[in-house]
């Protein structure tokens, strides 16, 4: 009876103990995150546009089926929503990263590469990775050499304001 009595006494001192450390099912960095994409949004603001007269240019929005990706209140990146799960916002911050990287790889910034927005998009593809395959998308047709410079004044304008929302998210998360 008395090693009966010694099991009930501990079993709740087990129940107090903190849960074994179990490997982490791979957590995000926000920290690293939020530092990264504040570095792209000032990156991006900070680069000039070589055409003087497109700095005046407004270009017109289009919006093929959700495509670029842009974040929406859809995505439950809101704060409240970050707290509990996050996995739909980090799966359209990767959807996102990944078209402008897409972007800046493709023909339409082959004169003009930007090796720094490369660098800083790939670092926070990999801190946001998904283990989930790549969503479709559609696929980047050539473009005629002389539509290059409206090409890339849009998929700055765009990146810009996908990272200023980025960043927003990441600042919330990692405080």
């Amino acid at each position: 009876m008395a090693p009966l009595l010694r099991v009930c006494l501990c079993l709740p001192l087990l129940l107090l103990l903190p849960p074994a450390a179990s490997a982490p099912a791979s957590r995000t960095d926000w920290a690293a995150c939020r530092s990264l994409s504040r570095e792209l949004l000032q990156s991006v603001g900070a680069l000039k546009e070589p055409h003087r007269v497109l700095e005046e240019m407004q270009l017109g929005e289009e919006d093929p089926k959700n495509w670029p990706p842009r974040i929406r209140c859809s995505d439950a990146c809101d704060p409240s929503t970050l707290d509990t799960n996050n996995t739909r916002c980090l799966q359209r911050i990767f959807q996102g990263l990944q078209h402008y990287r897409d972007l800046l790889s493709s023909d339409i910034f082959t004169a003009r590469r930007l090796p720094q927005l490369e660098a800083a998009l790939d670092q926070l593809l990999g801190l946001v990775q998904q283990k989930h395959g790549r969503p479709p998308q559609p696929p980047m047709a050539p473009s005629e050499p002389w539509a290059h410079a409206l090409l890339q004044r849009r998929a700055l304008q765009r990146l810009q304001s996908f990272a200023a929302v980025m960043s927003r998210v990441f600042t919330h998360s990692a405080s």
